[in-house]
């Protein structure tokens, strides 16, 4: 008997076929609906020349269904539009001629090959490239920086117990605001821009008014400091109304921004809350250093269901909708909704666009070294368990369209991960020191880390190298943001008490 081919003559056999071979491809959606029929393609076709075809086919199921009366759509929209998408293959994005691809991967010409399409952002943000402003004023060090959901405003959190507010037009600063009597740790906006929520190491919140800086009021019951605040999507209620915080006295709490009142106080953590995320879906999401994460349900805090995985302290959560939430109604325009029925419904639509009608997906990063990936809402268990770094990850942070996730770590390194099932795409090498943070550009290609090297480096998310490399920070780097919108500037903070803003 012969023995079965080894996988470099399957390989080499496969390199014979696919020159003078046509490759068979079903595009699909994100969400696994085929579209079209499957289609015979030459193997030299384009991302480019996939793109257009694939508009093509969408705008023939349109108009059939516009013949049997399913579509309501406006054909106007369908005369000259041409959407933009990205096509991926497995886990990896097509960059090149398909029949490439095929022969890189090892994969059969013979069966059709899915084709997975997701529309790209319609906009592109061009790489920050040097420091347009060095804002000073902070007298200790930066410890939390963060854009408005519009990106017209920053506002920052230092060790000199301030917040301070600034100006992204004239890059300046607008108001030093003084309340807390303790650092400032935590620094959030709500989706509407209307508030900003500061927690401090006292365990004191306090809620400002971007506009003018003044103190809105205190919110006071959390014994320790806090540790994360987070806010309810405009989606579900609009204006902003309630956010939520978590403390290293064990407990989350949800509070009202008018009344500065506590709703409800819940916990079933032994340890510190290290992380809160209030979600889409009506869940709210804890982590702790218990190593264990808890479902909540947002409303009535019942707890829904405890996620396993982890083996040691939970640093650090994020969503595949965080984009949405934190946007809100805003789009890559800024535009102010002008009612507040416009203002949830837009919420609505951007929300329900960047999930594209899958279940919210959940990652968790740990003192363990390993990242965890969940659909919270169909189950406990991790769809997986992402090994690889060797020291601990700091933090983690899905893509804007959700299908990368990045996490920052002591190792020195940035490592990307499907963020759809979590598999491992690359590890981004470069800094010289622990990597505090990572941000994402709007639209998905680039990914922004800060580091103690006192460094900051722009990756290009689709070939994985460096793309600019932003010296200028005295000493270590430890929160950067980048601004939503069209993404024109990179904010970055740390131990040399100033922020520097970084723009193309």
């Amino acid at each position: 008997n012969m023995p079965p081919p080894t996988k470099k003559i399957k390989s080499e056999a496969t390199k014979e076929i696919v020159p003078d071979a046509n490759i068979i491809v079903q595009f699909k959606s994100s969400s696994g609906e085929g579209t079209g029929p499957q289609i015979e393609l030459p193997h030299r076709a384009s991302p480019q020349q996939l793109e257009l075809l694939l508009n093509k086919l969408i705008k023939a199921d349109r108009a059939e269904k516009r013949k049997r009366g399913d579509d309501d759509e406006d054909d106007e929209n369908d005369k000259d539009e041409q959407t933009p998408f990205a096509f991926f293959i497995g886990d990896q994005e097509l960059m090149g001629e398909i029949g490439d691809f095929v022969r890189e991967k090892g994969l059969s010409a013979e069966s059709a090959l899915e084709v997975v399409f997701q529309p790209r952002a319609a906009f592109r943000v061009r790489p920050v490239a040097r420091c347009s402003a060095t804002m000073e004023g902070h007298s200790e060090s930066v410890l939390a920086v963060a854009f408005s959901p519009d990106g017209r405003r920053l506002a920052s959190g230092s060790g000199d117990t301030t917040l301070r507010f600034w100006d992204m037009g004239t890059q300046g600063p607008q108001t030093e605001c003084r309340g807390h009597g303790n650092w400032v740790l935590a620094v959030s906006w709500s989706p509407d821009a209307k508030y900003v929520a500061t927690g401090d190491m006292d365990g004191v919140i306090r809620l400002w008014d971007p506009e003018t800086g003044k103190d809105l009021g205190r919110c006071s019951g959390h014994r320790a400091w806090i540790t994360s605040l987070s806010w309810e999507p405009a989606h579900r209620c609009y204006p902003s109304l309630h956010f939520a915080s978590g403390s290293k006295d064990n407990t989350i709490r949800i509070w009202d921004a008018v009344t500065k009142q506590c709703l409800r106080t819940f916990s079933n953590h032994r340890m510190m809350i290290t992380q809160v995320r209030w979600g889409g879906e009506g869940l709210l999401y804890s982590a702790s250093r218990d190593c264990s994460l808890s479902v909540w349900d947002a409303d009535e805090g019942k707890l829904v269901r405890t996620l396993a995985g982890h083996g040691h302290w939970i640093n650090t959560l994020a969503l595949s909708s965080d984009y949405a939430l934190r946007t809100g109604a805003f789009d890559h325009s800024a535009s102010t909704p002008a009612t507040v029925e416009e203002g949830k419904a837009k919420a609505l639509e951007r929300y329900q666009e960047a999930t594209n009608n899958l279940p919210e997906r959940l990652v968790s990063g740990s003192d363990d070294f390993t990242l965890c990936l969940y659909e919270p809402s169909k189950g406990k268990q991790p769809i997986n368990r992402m090994t690889g770094h060797v020291q601990l990850v700091n933090q983690v942070s899905f893509s804007p369209n959700g299908r990368i996730i990045a996490s920052a770590s002591f190792d020195k390194s940035v490592k990307l991960w499907c963020g759809l099932k979590g598999n491992f795409l690359a590890t981004l090498r470069a800094h010289v020191g622990p990597v505090y943070q990572v941000a994402w550009s709007a639209d998905s290609r680039m990914v922004v880390s800060a580091s103690k090297d006192s460094t900051l480096k722009v990756w290009d998310a689709r070939t994985f190298k460096v793309r600019v490399e932003l010296p200028g920070h005295a000493d270590e780097v430890f929160c950067v943001d980048w601004s939503p919108g069209l993404g024109v500037s990179v904010a970055s903070g740390g131990k040399d008490r100033c922020l520097k803003l970084w723009r193309q």
